[in-house]
């Protein structure tokens, strides 16, 4: 299976292929974090909005993994990264990373963010192995306990980990 190079998706994408994707590669998730996903908010209208004011990049013509990209300076902001699971395990998710460093670099940001469930250590143990850092935990709202860490990756050495 040919997978292609990562592109910048906008008019005339499948946007309801991209959120069957998500839908799809979040759902372990259900039963497992509390609060539940934000994915349960999206609908292809607000991926096509996310594409628009922000970006969203995807490798394949039926997306086999996806990222948005949201600049929040001085970084820029990694949500809904997800791989197909046939595809896992060929360094998918790295590469749309190097394409999120390569835009942060061409926005004159310091780094990248993004944030993962507490639970999910496995997200954790990969995210830091692409060599982000837990820089924060936070409460969503109405929530006495961490429900988020923050993990962020500084492109240069002396760039800033926190706002």
């Amino acid at each position: 299976m040919t997978t292609g190079a990562p592109y910048s998706a906008g008019p005339g994408t499948d946007w309801a292929a991209v959120l069957a994707l998500i839908q799809r590669e979040f759902a372990y998730m259900q039963g497992r974090i509390d609060p539940p996903s934000s994915m349960h908010t999206l609908t292809a209208a607000t991926i096509a909005e996310q594409a628009a004011t922000g970006e969203v990049w995807l490798i394949g013509a039926e997306p086999l993994a996806c990222v948005f990209l949201t600049p929040k300076p001085p970084f820029l902001y990694v949500g809904k990264l997800a791989v197909a699971g046939q595809a896992r395990g060929r360094g998918l998710a790295r590469r749309l990373v190097d394409v999120a460093v390569g835009r942060a670099q061409a926005m004159g940001l310091a780094g990248l963010q993004l944030q993962t469930r507490v639970e999910l250590v496995e997200n954790h143990a990969a995210f830091a192995a692409m060599g982000f850092v837990q820089t924060a935990a936070t409460a969503h709202a109405g929530y006495d306990r961490p429900t988020s860490l923050t993990m962020t990756r500084a492109l240069t050495r002396d760039a800033p980990l926190r706002a």
